[in-house]
């Protein structure tokens, strides 16, 4: 697996892990949540958003020939509530 492969992985992996918190807290308390666990929600989903957009920037940059190393994470207040 070259380098490329290796970061893409992490990156769908640290996704897999951030849904998997979004969702145990979503699932744990359901409509009794503190203000921190609202708080934690909505900055899992800025994360998961962030993550989301470094992924396609990475997939497109391959796809067109570029470096997809050169990919940079956009700032979450850039990619937050992008529709999917």
């Amino acid at each position: 697996m070259n380098e490329s492969h290796t970061r893409e992985a992490e990156i769908i992996q640290r996704i897999g892990a951030l849904v998997t918190e979004e969702r145990d807290l979503r699932e744990q308390h359901e409509h009794r949540l503190t203000p921190a666990e609202r708080d934690r929600i909505r900055e899992l989903e800025r994360a998961l958003d962030q993550c989301w957009d470094l992924l396609r920037q990475r997939r497109a940059r391959e796809e067109f020939g570029q470096n997809p190393e050169e990919a940079q994470p956009r700032p979450k207040t850039q990619v937050e509530e992008y529709r999917q």
